[in-house]
């Protein structure tokens, strides 16, 4: 592959999209592949308190910064590497000590929930894969990941996927299904299936 292209890999919360970019990254090889999570690019809340930040809600178009990622993946596309931010989950705000430096590889990962919402993204992808997954699936995953790895409560967990997750997944995640390129199913997939979407991706972007 002569230049960077960019794909993405969306799907709803919990829906195996992380898995499946990584899966990615892993078969591509460091060298080919980076990954970029769209959760990176929440627009940083240092300036509110923390309280005010739990309430905010994560699954709206508005949460993001897509105009710091456009930006940064047009200078991905004219072959020069950027600093991502890293947001902390338990905080709601990025980590002002650390990014995450992305090279401009062969193939770059934007995975998210809505990566696929925003036109401007989707401007540049070369290729677009939707992770679509059961909704009892994905809440007992993502109860399961935000009480053991983001240090929330079984109840706030509960609380928040009823007041915003579903229902923006429902209005604002779900309908870009139809615009993916291909869809996978995030119960489950093997060897072969990444190496033939890995296949499919290099012969798209070629």
């Amino acid at each position: 592959m002569a230049r960077c292209r960019i794909i993405s890999v969306a799907g709803g919360t919990a829906s195996g999209k992380t898995t499946l970019a990584h899966d990615l990254f892993r078969l591509g090889g460091t060298e080919r592949v980076q990954v970029i999570p769209l959760d990176s690019y929440y627009r940083d809340q240092v300036n509110i308190s923390l309280e005010e930040r739990a309430l905010r809600n994560y699954d709206h178009p508005d949460a993001f910064d897509i105009t710091l990622l456009r930006n940064h993946l047009d200078e991905l596309l004219n072959g020069n590497g950027v600093d991502a931010p890293i947001y902390n989950f338990a905080l709601h705000c990025r980590d002002g000590r650390q990014v995450q430096r992305v090279e401009p590889v062969d193939v770059v990962i934007v995975e998210g929930i809505l990566a696929l919402h925003y036109r401007e993204l989707r401007e540049v992808y070369s290729y677009s894969v939707f992770v679509d997954t059961d909704d009892d699936l994905r809440f007992q995953r993502r109860l399961k990941r935000d009480v053991s790895e983001r240090g929330r409560t079984e109840e706030s967990v509960h609380t928040q996927w009823n007041a915003t997750v579903h229902p923006m997944h429902l209005q604002y995640c779900a309908p870009t299904r139809a615009l993916a390129a291909e869809v996978m199913t995030g119960e489950r997939w093997d060897e072969g299936a990444i190496a033939q979407l890995w296949k499919r991706i290099v012969s798209a972007v070629e």
